[in-house]
């Protein structure tokens, strides 16, 4: 029993040690993707930060902006979540953010459900999303709601899109499905002449977003399942549900990708074990043999 008791405290010593670890620091996961109309010898990198939360790595993330910059990426893309609705501070942190970041390369972000809430529940948080908004375009970053900007790869026509779902499709309780319909109805139908990389913030929805037409879906939400276990995945999301089926990883199906990321931050549940955040690399190379 002695020895069963100092083992026991031993684990819970060195997990306490991981998650303290892990809550300050971070690693870039690299991805690589061929694109069949990019020419051989071009490369394009795209960086895709996401569920910061507000948090900062260093004053003012300098260490975060460091390692951005020495990636050297050709655009950064930010799948939502940077603030936390219930903590005003989190807004001048993401903005300051914002403004390094339109200072490196062109930046282009959608909203994740926090931005979300903010801009519909009028009631509760009034003009804030709409001022938020003003400073983040003042800042440089294009702001994608539920809209498109077209861009070229290397001979590669690509589209990226921010998508907001409705809010009830994040409900902790009696999540409503989402529609491919909706999908439509928010951002247009996909044109199989463009790459179309679609900023879709809740991964939940991967299979709906791949038949509407994602080439490369980009999402993040689940924070990497809070505890990864090898082989296994996430245990359980920021919203307590369990072994989620995409919770920080690729995922390939007939042509098209997902990248999920286990984001930069934490809210609600501030433990990250086995499960390090995470700023995601993905290049993108040609396929195409020249002319």
């Amino acid at each position: 029993m002695k020895n069963f008791l100092a083992g026991t405290t031993v684990a819970c010593i060195l997990a306490s040690a991981e998650i303290l670890r892990e809550l300050h620091t971070f690693e870039v996961r690299h991805y690589s993707i061929p694109l069949p109309k990019m020419k051989k010898e071009e490369k394009r990198k795209v960086l895709f930060l996401t569920d910061l939360h507000g948090k900062e790595y260093g004053k003012e993330n300098r260490r975060l902006i460091k390692k951005i910059r020495e990636e050297k990426p050709d655009y950064i893309l930010i799948g939502g979540d940077m603030l936390t609705r219930t903590k005003k501070e989190t807004e001048q942190k993401a903005l300051r953010l914002f403004s390094h970041l339109a200072g490196i390369c062109p930046v282009y972000a959608a909203n994740g459900n926090h931005e979300q809430k903010m801009k519909e529940n009028l009631e509760d948080y009034g003009s804030r999303y709409e001022k938020y908004k003003e400073a983040v375009k003042s800042t440089g970053v294009h702001l994608l709601e539920n809209d498109s900007v077209r861009l070229h790869f290397g001979g590669q026509p690509v589209k990226v899109t921010g998508l907001e779902i409705p809010l009830s499709c994040y409900s902790r309780v009696k999540r409503e499905e989402l529609r491919i319909s909706q999908i439509s109805e928010r951002v247009g139908v996909s044109e199989k002449e463009e790459y179309q990389i679609l900023l879709a913030h809740n991964p939940a929805f991967i299979s709906q977003y791949w038949e509407w037409g994602a080439d490369l879906v980009l999402s993040g939400h689940l924070h990497g399942g809070i505890v990864r276990i090898p082989g296994i995945g996430g245990v359980i999301t920021p919203q307590f549900k369990l072994f989620p089926r995409y919770s920080g990883d690729i995922y390939q199906k007939d042509g098209h990708i997902s990248v999920v990321s286990k984001g930069l931050g934490t809210h609600t549940v501030n433990v990250r074990l086995f499960n390090p955040a995470e700023l995601t690399a993905v290049t993108f190379y040609g396929s195409k043999s020249p002319d």
